[in-house]
């Protein structure tokens, strides 16, 4: 099976946003420890952290978190694994791919025909390339293998 979601998925989804929220907490308790030693201090130092805090959750939900984990081509299907969870979807089941190359991280977003186990939409990263606005190769493949499972 060839793989087809980048292997960097795993740093944008989970080391990425830990070392985010623990340079946020950090902002958030050093100026908290020295509240005693230097008898009040501003509540900007509080509040622009947890502010900061609440727009990248936000954020990393709508660009990180729901990206599948692993995407397998497995030839008539493609298996999607988010955690320990994996689905199998046909390639007949899919009725668009889009590809929003402009965007950072790059997604590609299958839209189903039925919603499976993840949902009606599932979206991944593709892996880097070197020239970022030229056509994928994953994306053009699969465009023509989907119309060729419809049509069979």
């Amino acid at each position: 099976m060839q793989r087809l979601s980048s292997r960097g998925t795993f740093w944008n989804k989970r080391i990425f946003p830990l070392i985010w929220f623990g340079m946020l907490a950090f902002f958030f308790f050093v100026p908290l420890r020295d509240l005693r030693s230097q008898g009040g201090m501003p509540a900007v130092f509080f509040i622009v952290p947890v502010l900061m805090a609440a727009f990248s959750y936000f954020l990393f939900k709508k660009m990180f978190f729901d990206l599948a984990d692993e995407v397998f081509d497995a030839g008539d299907s493609l298996i999607v694994r988010f955690g320990s969870e994996q689905e199998r979807v046909l390639l007949s089941e899919i009725i668009n791919i889009s590809y929003s190359y402009m965007a950072n991280p790059a997604r590609i977003t299958l839209t189903l025909r039925t919603p499976g186990r993840f949902g009606k939409e599932i979206s991944f990263m593709p892996p880097q390339r070197l020239i970022p606005f030229a056509k994928s190769p994953i994306v053009a493949n699969l465009i023509d293998r989907i119309d060729a499972a419809r049509r069979a």
